[in-house]
């Protein structure tokens, strides 16, 4: 059972981030099941991992007009002031592998702020997990259903937030996954001061009739460094487009792809490996739960490859900021 539900989270990410449509760069959720298996179950271990950081994390609410835009940042266990980079969550919202990951930017030398960009949507004022309570595919609608300048306005005051903290060196960079990545590569295009932008698995704006928005493209001002899934043919579908465009427009853009791994593999390889399944004596449903393992078992050593890959090149990228 344990391999399967590994499995089938897998599986969750690529149906429902893969739905992602190129023109309003939304994910749309396939059903409540995809969103309920990567939310609850699938992130416990993400939130032991939380719990045991000896790094100082807080909740802040960041003033955008007459929003809070509730957020969590963490801040690294440094001598000298540090780059903040802003983190935008997944189709998923605010979740714990978005607070884990937001800490491990900080364990790498980063102040790291992460928004929940539902912030104010809930029935009661309340964000992503007000939001969820009501449904469990709430979620993935209600982002869906976000006003494009306000989550522009929301980041914006992030970043201006971020930026003058007395930790904060000024500098200020963006990473997002999935939903959030294509965000990135917008907000990239919204905000010239922004010293990198990183694409995780995210497509890069388009106009109406999904040809690459190359107005848009034109206004990005820092470096964009995108980081793709071999596996997943709708994104890449779009990477020659827009690295035409990116040349054309003497815009600096460096896209990787991780062979072998699947959509959303930064959150998949950071989870635990699958367990092997114990066997129950009846050899037609042994035989099925052992061939579920070793198909999330390999899943999961491609996309731990490309997490663990995707790192040190997102490391080694940040130090020279």
């Amino acid at each position: 059972m344990k391999a399967f539900v590994s499995l089938f989270a897998l599986f969750s990410f690529s149906i429902c981030c893969n739905a992602q449509s190129m023109g309003g760069h939304h994910h749309t959720v396939s059903g409540a099941d995809s969103e309920a298996a990567v939310t609850s179950e699938m992130q416990d271990w993400a939130k032991e991992r939380l719990a045991k950081s000896s790094r100082h994390q807080e909740w802040v609410k960041v003033k955008n007009g007459t929003r809070d835009v509730n957020s969590f940042v963490v801040y690294p266990e440094v001598k000298k002031k540090a780059t903040a980079v802003v983190v935008i969550h997944e189709i998923f919202g605010m979740s714990d592998w978005v607070q884990s990951l937001t800490d491990q930017l900080a364990e790498a030398g980063y102040i790291a702020i992460a928004p929940d960009l539902l912030s104010g949507m809930g029935p009661n004022g309340g964000g992503t997990s007000e939001v969820r309570a009501t449904d469990s595919n709430a979620v993935g609608k209600a982002i869906q259903a976000l006003p494009p300048d306000q989550v522009t306005a929301d980041l914006n005051a992030v970043a201006d937030y971020v930026s003058k903290l007395p930790a904060a060196n000024g500098k200020v960079v963006v990473a997002g996954y999935c939903w959030g990545g294509t965000q990135t590569f917008r907000f990239a295009t919204n905000r010239p001061t922004l010293k990198a932008a990183f694409v995780f698995y995210g497509s890069a704006p388009t106009k109406e009739d999904r040809t690459i928005d190359k107005a848009a493209l034109e206004r990005i001002q820092a470096p964009v460094y995108g980081f793709y899934a071999g596996n997943d043919v709708r994104i890449n579908a779009t990477l020659p487009a827009t690295t035409e465009a990116m040349k054309e427009l003497k815009r600096s853009y460096d896209p990787v792809i991780y062979e072998g791994a699947g959509h959303g593999f930064m959150r998949a390889g950071d989870a635990p490996e699958p367990k092997v399944p114990a066997a129950k004596g009846d050899k037609e449903a042994d035989d099925k739960a052992t061939a579920d393992y070793q198909k999330a078992l390999t899943a999961y050593k491609a996309n731990k490859r490309a997490r663990d890959e995707a790192w040190v090149r997102w490391k080694a990228i940040l130090a020279k900021i």
